[in-house]
């Protein structure tokens, strides 16, 4: 067990941000799998933007890396302007 002050606050800090990173990483999984799942073009359009921002923010964190955002996004643009 850490002994240090500075440590035992770096253990807390650490988790909470590792709780924040699996929610988000999580919920934007999800979005992603509803966003793939629709047939319905004008939903399809209108949930790929905030799927985007939610793929941007997280490679801006670096919950996951900018090239597997990168690809995330080009596929579903793919996907999204294959519906209509």
């Amino acid at each position: 067990m850490a002994n240090h002050k500075s440590s035992l606050k770096r253990i807390r800090s650490s988790a909470a941000k590792r709780l924040r990173n699996r929610y988000q990483a999580k919920t934007t999984r999800n979005a992603i799998k509803k966003l793939r799942n629709t047939t319905d073009a004008a939903a399809a359009k209108e949930l790929l933007p905030r799927v985007v921002s939610m793929l941007d923010r997280l490679a801006k964190k670096n919950v996951i890396h900018k090239n597997k955002a990168s690809n995330n996004k080009s596929k579903l643009t793919k996907l999204v302007n294959s519906l209509s």
